[in-house]
C-alpha cells in the first residue's frame, strides 16, 4: 500500500518535470544551450557569471575570471563555497595544448591525531564546531592559479567581490532557501550569528545582504598577497580564535600550507577521453563507473529505461565499494590507480553485475595498500583557455566556525576522516588531507577540448558525472539537456569514514521517469526513495574548434546561469 501511495506521487511529479512546450529539444529542457564566440562563463549564481563576463572583456584569462566568480560566490552563496574551503581545478592551456590539474585542498591540523577521537569514543568526526576544522587552501590555490595562467592583479579580479560585500546583494531563492534550512544547529557557533544572522535570522529572498567584514578581508588578500591569509593577519585571528574556542588548526598549519599540481587522470568512453583529479578526491569514481558501463549498449537500453538505470546503480554500488577502500591522500597512501582504471578489472567488476537483481553487497576490488555543498563554475577565454573549477566548504555553513571580523566560514572537510580503524587509507593523521567529494570534469576527444563541466553536491558528484556523460555521448543530447534530464542517485554505499553497506542502500530517482520504470526498478530489488534538492548542480562549457564558437549550459536546479559575449 505503501508502495502504491508513493506511486501515485511520482506520477503526478512527473507531470509537473516537464517543461513547457518548446519548439525543440526534449521535453524536460528548460532552454536553450547559450552560444557565443569571444568567451563564455556558467556559474551557480548570476552575479557572478556576470563579473566573469566582466573580467573577460577586460582583457582577463579565463583563470582570472574563474577567481573573480569564485570570490564572488563565496560571498552571495556562503552556505555553499569560500576562502574557508577547498578548491581542485582543470585547467586546458591553448597555448600548450594540453590539460592542468591543481589539488587545492587542505590537511589535517599537526596537533590532532585519531587518539583523540578512539579516546573519547567517537566513531565519526563531528559535523560542526572546531574538530572537523582543517587548513584552508583555496586562497593558495587561487595564487598558484593565477600565477601560471592569470593576466590581471589580484586587486582588480577582487574588485567586484569587495564592492558586492560593502553594498550588499539581494540574496538569491535557492540559496535562500539553503541558508534558511541549514542554521538552526550552527547558530551557537562562534562568529556565526554576527555574521550571517543580522536580523536575528538568515536573509531571505530578495532581502538585501552585506557582508563588509569579507570585503575587509579580500581588500588584504588582494593587496598583501597569499601570505597575508596563510602568514600575515588573517592566519593570525585565525589561530588565536581556534585556540580561544578549542580548536586545533594552528599558525603553523596555515603557514606551512601549499597546494599541488597533478597529473588528471583519464579514461576513454567510446572515443571520448573523459578526466578527473585522482584522490584524495572522487573522481576516480565516475570513470570507474563509465568503464563499467561501456561493456553494456546503454543507447539501446534508452535513457530512463529500467535497464539502464539498473546497471548504473550497480556500477555506482561497485564504484564507491573502492572508493571507500583505496581513495586518500596519495602522499601518505600507495593508491592502484592504474588497476582501477584498467580495461580488465573493469570486466571483472562488471561480471558481478545480476542484470535482472539489484546486489544488496559488493566486495571492494582486493589489492592492497554523504551529504555535501558546493558551488561549481566553468569559464572560457577569447584564446580558447579553460578552467573547469570547483570550490566548496563541504556542507552547508559547515563548521559554522566564522573567525573574529574575517566574514567567512572555516570548513568542516576535516569529517571525511576515518577515525574509527588506524590501518585505513583514509584514517585521520596530522598533516594529511582527507577524503574529498569536490571534483571538476573535463572531455578530451582527439586530443582537443570538447566539455569542461562539473556537477555540485558530496557524494552525488560521481554519479552526476557518469550520467553526463552517458546522456551526452549514448543518448546524444547537447549539454543543456544533459544536465536538465532527470537523475539518479544512490545512497547507502560504504563510506571511507567507515560505515559499510548491507542493505543495498535506496535508489533515489529524480521527477520525470516513468511510473512503470519505477514499479520495474523495485522488482529488481531496488529500495526506491523519493527527495528534492539531492540531484546536484550542474554548469558546462563546450568549444565547437570548427566553428569557434562555445555552448554554455546551466541546469535549473539551481540559482544558475550560463552566459557568453
Amino acid at each position: 500500500m505503501k508502495f502504491l501511495s508513493f506511486l501515485m506521487l511520482v506520477v503526478l511529479m512527473g507531470t509537473w518535470a516537464q517543461a513547457q512546450d518548446r519548439l525543440t529539444g526534449e521535453t524536460f529542457t528548460t532552454r536553450s544551450e547559450i552560444l557565443a564566440h569571444n568567451g563564455m562563463a556558467a556559474t551557480s549564481q548570476p552575479l557572478a557569471t556576470q563579473v566573469a563576463l566582466d573580467i573577460l572583456k577586460k582583457g582577463g584569462s579565463a583563470m582570472d575570471a574563474a577567481i573573480a566568480a569564485n570570490a564572488v560566490l563565496g560571498l552571495v552563496e556562503p552556505a555553499s563555497c569560500g576562502i574557508g574551503g577547498d578548491v581542485f581545478a582543470i585547467v586546458w592551456s591553448a597555448e600548450e595544448q594540453k590539460l592542468y590539474g591543481l589539488n587545492g585542498s587542505g590537511r589535517a591540523p599537526q596537533s590532532l591525531t585519531i587518539d583523540y577521537f578512539m579516546d573519547k569514543g567517537l566513531s565519526y568526526v563531528p559535523f560542526y564546531g572546531p574538530l572537523p576544522v582543517s587548513v584552508p587552501g583555496c586562497v593558495d590555490g587561487w595564487f598558484t592559479l593565477h600565477e601560471k595562467f592569470g593576466r590581471l592583479p589580484m586587486e582588480d579580479i577582487l574588485q567586484p567581490a569587495m564592492d558586492y560585500g560593502n553594498n550588499g546583494f539581494p540574496v538569491s531563492e535557492v540559496i535562500a532557501y539553503e541558508m534558511a534550512s541549514s542554521y538552526e544547529a550552527l547558530k551557537d557557533q562562534p562568529g556565526f550569528a554576527q555574521t550571517y544572522m543580522p536580523k536575528g535570522r538568515p536573509p531571505v529572498k530578495g532581502e538585501v545582504f552585506v557582508n563588509k567584514d569579507l570585503a575587509n578581508t579580500y581588500e588584504i588578500i588582494a593587496k598583501k598577497g597569499r601570505d597575508a591569509f596563510y602568514k600575515g593577519s588573517i592566519a593570525k585571528t585565525i589561530d588565536s580564535y581556534m585556540k580561544k574556542h578549542g580548536g586545533f588548526l594552528s599558525y603553523e598549519d596555515l603557514a606551512s600550507h601549499t597546494s599541488n599540481w597533478v597529473t588528471p587522470v583519464s579514461i576513454n568512453y567510446r572515443g571520448y577521453d573523459v578526466w578527473e583529479l585522482p584522490p584524495n578526491g572522487q573522481g576516480t569514481a565516475a570513470l570507474q563507473m563509465l568503464n563499467i558501463l561501456e561493456g553494456f549498449d546503454i543507447a539501446k537500453m534508452g535513457f530512463g529505461s529500467t535497464e539502464y538505470l539498473h546497471v548504473l546503480t550497480e556500477a555506482k554500488k561497485l564504484a564507491y565499494e573502492d572508493r571507500a577502500k583505496f581513495y586518500a591522500d596519495p602522499e601518505f597512501n600507495k593508491i592502484p590507480l592504474e588497476t582501477l582504471l584498467s580495461d580488465a578489472y573493469a570486466a571483472e567488476r562488471r561480471n558481478l553485475i545480476d542484470i535482472n537483481k539489484a546486489a544488496d553487497s559488493y566486495p571492494a576490488g582486493d589489492m592492497e595498500i554523504e551529504t555535501g555543498n558546493t558551488t561549481y563554475l566553468t569559464v572560457a577565454d577569447k584564446d580558447g583557455n579553460m578552467v573547469s573549477l570547483i570550490q566548496s566548504i563541504y556542507s552547508e555553513f559547515a563548521s559554522g566556525m566564522v573567525p573574529d571580523g574575517l566574514g567567512f566560514v572555516l570548513q568542516n572537510r576535516g569529517q571525511m576522516f576515518n577515525v574509527q580503524d588506524r590501518s585505513h587509507a583514509n584514517a585521520l593523521e596530522p598533516g594529511k588531507r582527507p577524503f574529498h567529494t569536490i571534483i571538476p570534469a573535463f572531455i578530451t576527444k582527439e586530443g582537443k577540448p570538447w566539455v569542461s563541466f562539473g556537477l555540485m553536491g558530496g557524494a552525488v558528484q560521481p554519479q552526476g558525472h557518469a550520467q553526463i556523460v552517458v546522456n551526452v555521448v549514448d543518448f546524444g543530447m547537447n549539454l543543456q539537456e544533459a544536465g536538465d534530464a532527470p537523475r539518479m542517485r544512490h545512497r547507502g554505499s560504504s563510506q571511507p569514514t567507515g560505515s559499510v553497506m548491507t542493505n543495498g542502500g535506496t535508489l533515489y530517482l529524480e521527477s520525470g521517469f516513468a511510473p512503470e520504470t519505477l514499479r520495474e526498478l523495485s522488482k529488481k530489488g531496488h529500495r526506491i526513495g523519493f527527495g528534492v534538492g539531492m540531484f546536484g548542480g550542474y554548469q558546462a562549457i563546450g568549444v565547437d574548434l570548427e566553428n569557434k564558437v562555445y555552448t554554455g549550459a546551466s541546469e535549473s536546479r539551481k540559482d544558475g546561469q550560463a552566459a557568453g559575449y
